[in-house]
């Protein structure tokens, strides 16, 4: 049974549809002053389908502070929802229709009133959206297109006499199926009240964000992994029945002094396993634990679509975004979140500076594949010379012994087990000076030289003190702050 609330003077749909869910949890919004309800199973509650009717029609009399709506409503009972519309729109009062008398309380509803401005022939398939809903071009065209056809048939059937519900669901079905085709069916089925369809809920939107408080304070991990792991159950259950995904995780802890902890876990990829969100966020637990117990816990997430990823037939398999996430953040939880990740240069001129940057997945972007093929462009151009200078940087630098008596290097000498570079400087460039950052404590200075060095040593202490001698090309600095020389590569 459903039951049907129509207000004439009822401006707030919002009002009216709170109203209605006092009754039933099953609410359509038909119109801004017209709602549905499924009353099935509710006599155990209002009694009767009929005392159901007049306990809604007298609690909508009294006042708005008192949980009504201040004004008299027209209520009616019947077996699908269109009858009940059609019942409460044209039938003052309260009306009760039973199952299959519905052309006894319809029957003399003029044929008009299936044309009638938001009744349930002119949408039936979403009767509870409002018209700020139908904002596309193409809704409003089918809208206007079968209103079109429903005046139509109106016409064709005031042209056959006909006037009523009861005359329209007297004619002949399959006469009605070759005259007036399927709107026509429709039409009659509404006219007959035997239109059976469901109700077309309004459904809230979904909230990706759980909570629970709890009975006595938390200072342990192993119960509070027993309450992220409950949480992480139900967050991401619902994100499957969505088929959604999220990609940044927020915890929330209230502690027992009253502070609040809280911590972002942002994802590289979008994922939805519980399994790997609880480890991640255990492992950020022990690495930065909470300075008191914990009375509350808070889990929300920002909802996405799942990322598909579909592999080729001859390219290997990559190891999935849930493993090594979870591979780093046990890395970071040894050596520290800022030593993992990407290098990444900064923009300064101090030399060998870098930045571990974390890694992100990236969508590859128009800008990046134009700044891939220069990229590519200029490697082909530099491969196309006959000749290329190439420079091996020592990391780190090799400590070197400078003579400079007269102020620019004349003899360098860097013993040592892996590399030996001892030689007189015969040819050199420079000095380049550079500096930076003197504001800080850590400011920086140094002066740089490319010196070729005759040596018949090589840069291995294996090769042989023999043969002709050979030039050398390497580049040297000096620190001005510790007067100290390295010998920062060499040029190949």
């Amino acid at each position: 049974m459903f039951a049907c609330i129509y207000g004439p003077i009822i401006a707030n749909s919002a009002l009216l549809m709170d109203f209605a869910y006092g009754f039933s949890p099953l609410v359509e919004g038909a119109t801004q002053n017209t709602v549905v309800m499924d009353i099935e199973g509710c006599e155990l509650l209002f009694g009767s389908a009929y005392e159901l009717a007049n306990d809604i029609a007298s609690r909508a009399a009294t006042p708005n502070a008192a949980g009504g709506l201040g004004c008299k409503v027209n209520v009616a009972v019947a077996a699908n929802p269109d009858a009940a519309v059609f019942a409460a729109r044209f039938l003052k009062g309260i009306t009760f229709i039973s199952p299959g008398e519905e052309l006894t309380g319809l029957g003399n509803l003029p044929i008009e009133a299936l044309l009638t401005p938001d009744s349930p022939a002119q949408d039936p398939k979403s009767p509870n959206q409002s018209p700020e809903s139908h904002r596309g071009r193409r809704g409003t065209l089918d809208e206007k297109k079968r209103s079109h056809e429903t005046q139509e048939i109106l016409e064709t059937l005031r042209l056959w006499g006909v006037r009523t519900f009861r005359d329209f669901a007297a004619l002949p079905i399959n006469g009605v199926s070759e005259r007036l085709g399927r709107e026509g069916l429709r039409l009659q089925q509404l006219a007959s009240g035997k239109n059976d369809r469901h109700l077309n809920l309004l459904q809230p939107a979904p909230d990706f964000e759980n909570s629970i408080e709890l009975e006595h304070p938390i200072a342990e991990l192993e119960p509070l992994a027993f309450i992220l792991a409950r949480l992480l159950n139900q967050l991401c259950a619902k994100l499957h029945a969505y088929a959604l995904a999220t990609n940044e995780l927020r915890l929330k802890l209230k502690l027992e002094d009253g502070i609040l902890y809280e911590h972002n876990l942002t994802l590289p990829s979008p994922m939805r396993d519980h399994k790997v969100f609880l480890k991640l966020l255990l492992l950020n637990t022990e690495t930065h634990p909470p300075q008191s117990p914990v009375v509350a816990v808070s889990i929300a997430c920002e909802p996405v679509k799942p990322c598909v990823l579909q592999d080729g037939l001859f390219i290997p398999l990559a190891p999935e975004p849930e493993k090594l996430e979870l591979t780093l953040a046990r890395l970071g939880k040894l050596v520290g979140a800022n030593n993992i990740g990407s290098p990444e240069l900064i923009d300064t001129h101090r030399p060998g500076t870098f930045r571990m940057k974390r890694f992100v997945l990236k969508g590859t972007s128009l800008h990046t594949r134009r700044r891939e093929r220069q990229v590519r462009n200029s490697q082909e151009e530099i491969q196309k010379r006959k000749c290329f200078l190439g420079f091996r940087v020592f990391r780190p630098p090799l400590h070197a012994v400078v003579e400079a008596a007269r102020g620019y290097p004349t003899r360098i000498s860097v013993p040592g087990k892996s590399r030996s570079v001892i030689g007189k400087v015969v040819q050199l460039a420079g000095p380049w000076r550079t500096s930076g950052d003197w504001w800080r404590t850590d400011s920086w200075g140094r002066d740089e030289w490319d010196v070729a060095i005759e040596s018949r040593a090589g840069s291995s202490s294996r090769e042989q003190h023999t043969g002709p001698p050979r030039q050398v090309l390497y580049r040297i600095y000096r620190e001005l702050n510790s007067r100290s020389w390295f010998v920062e590569g060499i040029y190949d």
